[in-house]
């Protein structure tokens, strides 16, 4: 019988996680009634009305025991899928890292299944689902992003890519904003050259960045506090041309007649 083997280190959460899976197998495993004709649907058909009422664990049982006695079953690949998805409704951190670990393998047994599509999806969602604020730490957005970004490269034609696209430029303003907050910051507190080189870098590295009309406005200001105003000025009509709304956008108008006025 083919075993999943856990092909991703779970990080140390042993007491937190250890409560979780002893409550996780409380109810104990959801047995076939004997004499069932096709025992391996019975057990998907369960597992996936429990998964569609939101009843984690019972349609985990259902899944599992799937998965692990039925190896040659139609309805394995997508037992484990309803696995992953399972751990992800739970809607916990412990949870979270396991349905990673459950999309995680079903890529590595099931390259080719039609639905490998979904579990790169989910997999990216089980980041994204831990993304922080962007005054905090950004290892769960880089890791949303990255998967996202696998997701395009490998399945370009999959009816999830709309989606997709939306998750990823979420994720990406995400990254984006903590970087810009850093710039103002700086720009506050008249380190110039510092807010200067955190925009650019910003905008080099993602000039579809939702909010980069307020990172135009504090790049140009940053190089005319460094008398660079010959190169600030184009920040400010990109502003302009890119944006018809912004809060930014009087203050870059004064400035590009201002400049122009003295060149």
């Amino acid at each position: 019988m083919m075993k999943f083997a856990a092909l991703v280190k779970i990080p140390a959460i042993a007491g937190t996680l250890s409560l979780f899976l002893v409550t996780s197998c409380a109810t104990g495993v959801r047995k076939v009634p004997t004499g069932t004709a096709q025992p391996d649907k019975f057990l998907f058909d369960h597992g996936t009305e429990a998964l569609n009422g939101k009843k984690w664990l019972n349609a985990r049982e259902y899944f599992r025991e799937l998965v692990d006695s039925y190896p040659q079953s139609q309805y394995r690949a997508d037992a484990k899928l309803g696995i992953g998805d399972s751990y992800l409704g739970d809607g916990t951190t412990e949870s979270k890292v396991l349905a990673i670990n459950e999309f995680r393998e079903f890529l590595t047994f099931f390259p080719t299944h039609p639905r490998a599509d979904y579990a790169q999806y989910k997999l990216a969602m089980a980041h994204y689902y831990q993304m922080l604020n962007p005054q905090r730490d950004q290892t769960e957005t880089k890791e949303a992003i990255k998967e996202f970004a696998n997701f395009m490269e490998r399945y370009p034609n999959s009816s999830l890519m709309e989606e997709v696209r939306t998750r990823l430029r979420e994720a990406r303003d995400r990254l984006d904003t903590a970087d810009y907050q850093v710039a103002v910051f700086y720009y506050r507190n008249r380190w110039y050259p510092g807010a200067a080189e955190r925009l650019k870098a910003l905008l080099a590295r993602d000039p579809e960045y939702t909010s980069r009309d307020a990172a135009y406005y504090y790049l140009g200001e940053s190089l005319i506090r460094m008398e660079r105003q010959a190169e600030a000025l184009p920040y400010f009509e990109r502003l302009v041309k890119e944006f018809e709304q912004s809060d930014y956008l009087a203050d870059a108008q004064k400035r590009i007649a201002e400049l122009k006025s003295k060149s």
